[in-house]
């Protein structure tokens, strides 16, 4: 499953409902997927989430959008 976790995953911290908020940029209509008390209860919580949304995407033979990439200078 690990090779398809090459998504964004951004953290956020929200005031409103003090907690971090997880979401998923690559996915079109993706707002906010889950969140966490913590930063890394956040980012275990946002794993487990991805695993779920890209499990959803192949059970509908849907195809995974292209994962952002960011290229550095070598």
């Amino acid at each position: 499953m690990t090779n398809h976790l090459k998504y964004q995953m951004i953290i956020q911290w929200s005031e409103e409902d003090e907690s971090f908020l997880v979401s998923f940029p690559d996915f079109p209509g993706q707002q906010w997927r889950t969140h966490g008390e913590t930063y890394a209860e956040a980012a275990a919580n946002g794993i487990e989430a991805l695993e779920s949304l890209v499990l959803a995407y192949q059970a509908t033979n849907e195809p995974l959008p292209e994962p952002s990439v960011i290229y550095t200078a070598a």
